[in-house]
């Protein structure tokens, strides 16, 4: 497959490991009233993206690239282990072990990954759990993905999901979601940039009302959203 259409098969919407159903929080801040209108959605997705996903999971990105290129398994376990200890909350947690588990039902029937990489994956699955990072970098270092293309296009997911999320639970209407597309897009190819080369030992994720929000949501009583 050409690399662009393997990049967008793996940030398409359609990737059947059930992001649809997360909100990360935003559901609980939602009906706290914290999240009210396309602004204060703004606010909320904008932070997170700067201050945890780009600061934090695309730096684990980039680094899982790299060592599946250089088929480094040490440092890929050592990796996948620092991201789910990251993990606050018990929805966070259970939301990225599902989605490795699921991605590597994906990985099974679409991509002929070497054998090494799929024994290291299943191995990971069956001790302490693989992160969905780490099954996402899998295909895309298979796939001979660039790092700052996979780290730019994992970005972008993670912010098509959470304004699918906003547009559903806010709710805001369809251009709403575009406005809040285009304006957060601008910065991801500079965020990317960052990420790429942050060492892992300088990734910050620290935002307290994104694991409170996470840790309500857990006994919230009426909710669309796993977490």
């Amino acid at each position: 497959m050409a690399l662009l259409p393997a990049l967008l098969q793996l940030v398409s919407p359609a990737l059947p490991v059930g992001s649809y159903s997360y909100s990360q929080g935003l559901e609980w801040a939602v009906g706290a009233g914290i999240i009210r209108d396309e602004a204060s959605a703004g606010e909320w997705i904008g932070t997170v993206l700067e201050h945890g996903v780009a600061a934090c999971d695309a730096t684990v990105v980039a680094e899982l690239m790299r060592a599946w290129a250089d088929d480094r398994e040490v440092d890929v376990a050592r990796i996948n282990e620092f991201f789910v200890a990251s993990r606050e909350s018990r929805e966070l947690h259970a939301e990225t072990l599902q989605m490795g588990r699921s991605m590597l039902d994906v990985l099974r029937d679409v991509d002929d990954l070497p054998p090494p990489t799929w024994r290291l994956l299943v191995r990971l699955r069956d001790g302490d759990g693989v992160a969905y990072p780490t099954a996402w970098t899998a295909a895309a270092a298979s796939r001979r993905i660039a790092v700052p293309d996979a780290v730019t296009g994992y970005l972008w997911a993670w912010l098509e999901n959470a304004v699918l999320a906003a547009i559903k639970c806010v709710p805001l209407g369809q251009r709403a979601g575009q406005r809040l597309l285009s304006r957060f897009g601008e910065r991801i190819p500079a965020l990317a940039a960052a990420a790429g080369v942050r060492q892992l030992d300088e990734c910050r994720n620290l935002l307290p009302g994104l694991s409170l929000a996470s840790m309500q949501h857990e006994t919230q009583y009426t909710r669309l959203f796993r977490s």
